[in-house]
């Protein structure tokens, strides 16, 4: 027969396991957040050069 003082911690062991999983899993969504939000800057960058480096040829060839 088992005997127990009292103290049964797999309960508690479980919802900490389960709240570090969800803890990584946040950080892992913020993380692909911020790297899509970058990706989304840096292409807004470029397709802005590409448009003002095609204004300033048109403009270039009106004259």
């Amino acid at each position: 027969m088992h005997e127990s003082d009292g103290y049964d911690d797999s309960d508690l062991a479980d919802a900490i396991q389960r709240a570090r999983r969800a803890t990584r899993l946040g950080w892992a969504a913020i993380a692909g957040t911020t790297w899509l939000l970058a990706i989304a800057v840096v292409a807004l960058i470029a397709l802005t050069l590409v448009v003002a480096v095609a204004i300033g040829y048109s403009t270039a060839a009106m004259d």
